[in-house]
């Protein structure tokens, strides 16, 4: 690579599947801090934890919650995810070629592998941790859901915080998300970032492509492939 290069990854179904876990362990913590069984949950999508938890609660007719009752779900939530651990190893899985492309990254000397997610950072914590990714992380450097509701704006909170610990610049030529979803592709454009976008997730690649991700795969089975990508999309946007 040219340049010291961001690299923001979402998680869920772009590196691990739960496979139902995280699921139940949402209607859990639900239901403990509601006092009401989980019927319905508004839309996962690219979004973050803080829209859904709100949407959720409107869809249950829950109008005067608490001011704190989010701030206890997610810690009931996260709670679960750490207790839960064994069972999202057995259960659930770390998508094709994803431990190889994280490697293969922290290998590159130019490259800082950080997150991007809607998940507060305690969970999405956990369920790296579950999977054995999180080492591959520098989670000081990423953007979580509770930063703020409006997914493009991660993009440029994770670029301050990388710059306030590595000591560099991060914009657009030097940022990459890569996601599952028509909104990761939608923040990186919006938030200033370069996008790949992988359809391990619900969304096509003609989705993602039509949504003006930078490059689409399949998954991440091949990790030059990946490698290449990153160095020629940011090379082309540094300009040389």
């Amino acid at each position: 690579m040219t340049m010291t290069v961001l690299v923001l990854w979402d998680i869920d179904h772009t590196l691990i599947d739960t496979s139902g876990v995280g699921s139940e362990i949402y209607a859990a913590a639900f239901q403990q801090v509601t006092g009401q069984p989980l019927k319905k949950m508004a839309s996962l999508s690219g979004r973050t934890e803080p829209v859904i938890f709100r949407e959720t609660l409107r869809s249950h007719d829950i109008d005067d919650a608490p001011a704190d009752l989010f701030s206890r779900f997610a810690e009931a939530q996260a709670r679960g995810y750490v207790e839960r651990a064994g069972e999202l190893r057995e259960r659930g899985r770390v998508l094709p070629g994803v431990p190889e492309a994280l490697r293969a990254l922290s290998e590159e000397g130019d490259a800082i592998q950080s997150v991007l997610t809607g998940n507060t950072r305690p969970s999405g914590e956990a369920k790296l941790r579950a999977f054995g990714l999180n080492g591959f992380f520098d989670l000081d450097s990423g953007a979580y859901g509770t930063d703020d509701d409006t997914r493009a704006n991660l993009v440029g909170i994770a670029q301050q915080r990388a710059a306030s610990v590595h000591d560099a610049t991060f914009d657009r030529a030097s940022t990459v998300l890569i996601g599952d979803t028509p909104n990761d592709v939608i923040a990186a454009r919006d938030g200033g970032a370069l996008v790949i976008a992988v359809a391990t997730g619900k969304d096509s690649t003609h989705d993602l492509a039509a949504e003006g991700a930078d490059t689409v795969f399949k998954d991440l089975a091949d990790t030059d492939a990946l490698v290449r990508a990153i160095s020629r999309l940011t090379a082309h946007h540094d300009g040389t």
